[in-house]
């Protein structure tokens, strides 16, 4: 019997290990997709959570929150801004948070602004439930968004500079009357603003908005110098011409302003001519009612090189 017992031991421990006498990985786990339900204030709030291919051998991974705008679905957000590829090849974790009222509260008249809704308390909570839950690394998260999504990833990096690593704006800029005054991250936050000069919907040069909820913003530039000046960074910046590749009506300029408190950098980039959309994203709407969408440049990507460049 002792025998045996051994026999199945040696067995055992032969099978657990390649030819090479190494310890065989444990099988990639496929991407998942999931919808999170948390009580937030007394709220309900969800969120979908995207883990990519072999989630479970990849270690401590990054996290980017894709925001959507106003009146929109993190269903939506997912097609406007595909982070996907991107996720599985860098395995990054994917959240699409959803607003109250598919809005959110970014210092604006909005319907959650209106009913007193902590937004910003909510993706605390989030960064809590993700790192407690998943193979998060909490130095390493990022938030990005598009429109009322914008405001609220520029609010994210004044008032949540503790979990945010750096933030990523399209077809946004700054709340004007109380987020940028009082804004004040406790530390450098890198942040990129991709605006296009034609935005019918959240103009380029700022001022009280007509469209939506209204709202009093910041320009494009504005906003460049706000965080130019909170994170120390040079107030010249490096400026270059994209390469015209599209020939669809658009063209982008990239001003970078480097120099800054450990290392942080802000990014510019004016799509001319372009709408109020994600630049190589989906044309969610008609041209005629938000403006071009360009294809120059490919958002996620440049948004994620630049991510991936800091820690908090």
């Amino acid at each position: 019997m002792r025998k045996i017992f051994l026999l199945v031991s040696i067995l055992g421990v032969l099978l657990s290990c390649k030819k090479d006498g190494s310890p065989t990985t444990v099988a990639d786990k496929p991407s998942e997709q999931k919808t999170i339900n948390l009580t937030v204030d007394g709220n309900g709030r969800s969120f979908i959570v995207y883990l990519p291919t072999g989630y479970n051998n990849a270690g401590k991974m990054p996290l980017i929150f894709s925001i959507h705008g106003g009146s929109g679905t993190p269903e939506g957000m997912i097609e406007i801004a595909n982070f996907k590829t991107i996720a599985e090849r860098d395995k990054i974790v994917l959240v699409y948070p959803a607003g109250i009222q598919n809005n959110w509260n970014d210092g604006r008249p909005t319907p959650p602004n209106q009913l007193g809704i902590n937004d910003v308390s909510f993706f605390n909570q989030m960064c809590d439930y993700m790192i407690a839950n998943y193979s998060v690394d909490g130095s390493r998260i990022y938030a990005t968004g598009i429109s009322n999504g914008g405001f609220m990833a520029s609010r994210l990096g004044c008032e949540l500079g503790n979990r945010i690593a750096a933030f990523a704006v399209v077809a946004a800029t700054m709340e004007a009357l109380t987020i940028t005054p009082n804004c004040n991250p406790g530390r450098s936050v890198p942040a990129i603003y991709i605006h296009g000069t034609s935005d019918p919907l959240c103009l380029f040069t700022g001022g009280v908005m007509t469209a939506g909820f209204g709202g009093t913003i910041l320009s494009h530039f504005q906003a460049i110098d706000k965080w130019v000046t909170l994170n120390g960074c040079n107030t010249t910046p490096t400026v270059t011409d994209l390469p015209d590749i599209a020939n669809d009506g658009t063209t982008i300029k990239r001003r970078v302003y480097s120099g800054g408190t450990n290392g942080a950098e802000v990014v510019s980039y004016v799509v001319l001519n372009g709408g109020h959309t994600w630049p190589q994203g989906f044309q969610y709407l008609p041209e005629a009612v938000i403006g071009k969408t360009s294809q120059d440049l490919n958002a996620c990507e440049i948004i994620w090189t630049f991510f991936k460049r800091f820690k908090r």
